[in-house]
């Protein structure tokens, strides 16, 4: 098995990609405010800011401050893919089991990337609230509801046209 590395920097910021097993899968955004729940219940008890997310029907892009000396994002995404499992049995949703009995749904792995600096978080949230347009689901950002880019409209953070021209500098390809 491949020993991955990761970084793990205290009160850190990190860009994560989740992913579901099944790419053909709408899982997501037909059960988006599941996501946004677990998300919420997970902020609750092991706290974080959510500095930017996008859920898209196959994965989700989110970015994430860690508080000031804690680095364990590992266990704040555990705990929100198990508590959107959780949910999904709930609601009904058929959920198979792994060769291990876990929920057969997630990717086992996630992508993570250490913020280094203004400009990387800058180009990471381009990036997620772009994402939409980037895989063909609407032509206009702001046509997109799953995005926290509705959120940096509303804190004047970026204007309701942003990215309209295609020209962001955007960083990744997931």
């Amino acid at each position: 098995m491949v020993n991955y590395r990761r970084v793990r920097l205290a009160g850190g910021s990190y860009f994560f990609t989740l992913t579901l097993k099944d790419r053909r899968s709408d899982l997501l955004i037909r059960h988006a405010a599941l996501l946004r729940e677990a998300l919420r219940r997970v902020k609750q008890g092991k706290s974080f800011e959510l500095l930017a997310v996008v859920i898209l029907p196959d994965h989700l892009h989110l970015l994430m401050q860690l508080p000031e000396g804690d680095s364990n994002y590992s266990a704040r995404l555990r705990d929100f893919k198990a508590l959107f499992v959780k949910s999904l049995r709930a609601a009904g949703e058929p959920i198979g089991l792994d060769a291990r009995g876990g929920a057969d749904i997630w990717q086992s792995r996630f992508w993570e990337h250490a913020i280094r600096d203004e400009r990387d978080l800058a180009t990471h949230i381009d990036y997620i609230h772009f994402n939409p347009v980037k895989h063909g689901l609407v032509e206009r950002v702001a046509d997109w509801p799953y995005s926290s880019f509705h959120r940096f409209v509303r804190q004047g953070l970026l204007r309701p046209d942003w990215g309209a021209g295609g020209g962001v500098d955007v960083a990744g390809d997931g």
